[in-house]
């Protein structure tokens, strides 16, 4: 019982959480990561359809990748902490 009152005394010393990018930040954040995935999107669709060729993954995986974490960001943005 004494490694839990110590450990519970630990934990009150510690300071509180603060995000290292403020909240205040997130919705521009937001619209930072999604403006570039939409534009990606449109510019995988219309993409040449070539055999083995390594644009469309990467082109797929960047768009991917910002947009999710747009998602989370503008989830964050209006209270939905992920």
């Amino acid at each position: 019982m004494d490694d839990y009152q110590h450990v519970k005394a630990l934990h009150y010393s510690l300071p509180a959480f603060s995000p290292v990018l403020p909240t205040s930040l997130l919705p521009f954040v937001a619209a930072l990561f999604l403006l570039p995935t939409f534009a990606l999107a449109f510019y995988f669709s219309t993409l040449p359809k070539d055999k083995f060729t390594l644009r469309e993954p990467l082109v797929a995986l960047l768009a991917s990748t910002l947009g999710g974490f747009g998602v989370v960001a503008l989830f964050c943005s209006v209270g939905v902490y992920v």
